[in-house]
């Protein structure tokens, strides 16, 4: 059988002549799918260049649905493993929603207990006058338009895009074509004990590009206690805008200590944050984030596999039609003290075939309580 292999920008096209003399077209994707099409039922081929984005709806009903950062202990007990983080993403309406140029990022310093200079006289965030939110470090980025379903989550891998259950059966399998991950070996986070190769089955569409204005070799989200938020630039792609001379700045006024160069993100840009303090160190704790982004925080334990979690909208949720019978109540996961006032089981519900309204204050004391375990544990 004849065959003609021709290379075309972003596939590839495998032209072959069946036995009875017609052609069939072979259309090999980048994440390796095929798809074949009789060429009797082609009428034109013609190349787009696809820089155009689809347009942003509902962005302002993106939120952060779960943060998993704590890690969680050796099968021994020797010691912590903590490069298998993640961040869940939610769209808390029943319409799609999509975003152009998200991004993450976190504020400064990296622990709630760490030493803060950011406070004037008077008690405020010196940033807090002057409209933005300082990101450390480094920011994540998707670099193509995000869609995210009604009712839906897009679960990102922040470290560890793998099954690390195979060597930590209490840690997370992100071995699913479905996740997204932080994986950018070009922007210089290229630390492989939080950067493994991704696991195979997760498309190389679904990897995230970061820009990289620190001196780490990993992205340092904090393990016990991080100020995250996600944002969207405005007028300029993410790289763009962290690259820009005007928009950096550094951690307490220390010009040029590249140790805590930061960019500034106005606050208009932020689309939701949540506000981490460590159990471990109570005392020590500061806000980071302004109150106009998250008044409250969370208490987070880490090391024993523990997420955050956003408390589900009672009254909402039970006011969708289509939730009629399907809510699971008598919540159990959460952590200590703390749980969820709804009483809804939120993962259960929805394996039930529920539709949840999470709740949405701006106030990580009321919006988050701490869960005995990631939900993609469940």
């Amino acid at each position: 059988m004849k065959r003609i292999v021709l290379i075309l920008s972003f596939f590839i096209l495998h032209l072959s002549l069946c036995i009875a003399q017609s052609w069939t077209m072979v259309i090999t994707m980048a994440d390796g799918t095929t798809q074949e099409l009789p060429t009797a039922d082609i009428a034109q081929i013609s190349y787009v260049a696809r820089t155009a984005t689809l347009e942003d709806k509902n962005v302002d009903q993106i939120l952060i649905k779960e943060v998993y950062c704590g890690g969680v202990m050796l099968d021994d007990g020797s010691r912590n493993f903590q490069a298998d983080k993640c961040i869940i993403l939610y769209n808390n309406c029943g319409q799609q929603a999509v975003v152009n140029n998200l991004c993450f990022g976190f504020s400064t310093p990296y622990n709630a207990q760490g030493q803060n200079h950011n406070y004037a006289d008077d008690g405020t965030l010196i940033y807090e006058r002057e409209g933005f939110l300082p990101a450390l470090e480094g920011i994540w980025y998707y670099p193509q338009s995000l869609v995210i379903e009604p009712y839906s989550q897009v679960v990102v891998n922040v470290h560890g895009a793998i099954d690390n259950t195979q060597t930590v059966s209490q840690s997370v399998n992100y071995a699913n074509a479905d996740y997204y991950c932080m994986y950018d070996p070009e922007s210089e986070y290229k630390n492989t004990n939080y950067y493994p190769t991704p696991a195979d089955v997760i498309p190389t569409s679904h990897y995230l590009k970061a820009f990289r204005y620190g001196l780490s070799n990993a992205w340092a989200l904090s393990v016990s206690s991080p100020a995250l938020f996600i944002f969207q630039t405005q007028g300029a792609a993410p790289d763009v805008y962290a690259s820009g001379a005007d928009n950096q700045w550094y951690d307490g006024g220390n010009n040029h200590q590249e140790s805590g160069h930061c960019i500034k993100v106005p606050a208009d840009w932020i689309i939701d944050g949540v506000e981490v303090f460590s159990t471990a160190k109570p005392d020590d704790c500061r806000k980071r984030l302004t109150a106009d982004i998250d008044a409250g925080y969370v208490w987070l334990t880490n090391q024993q596999g523990h997420s955050l979690y956003r408390n589900v909208d009672k009254e909402m949720t039970e006011e969708l039609p289509e939730n009629q019978g399907k809510l699971i109540y008598n919540y159990a996961l959460g952590a200590g003290e703390s749980t969820d006032p709804s009483g809804i089981d939120a993962e259960a519900s929805i394996r039930n075939g529920a539709h949840i309204v999470y709740q949405d204050t701006n106030n990580s004391t009321a919006d988050f309580h701490e869960r005995q375990k990631c939900s993609l544990r469940d």
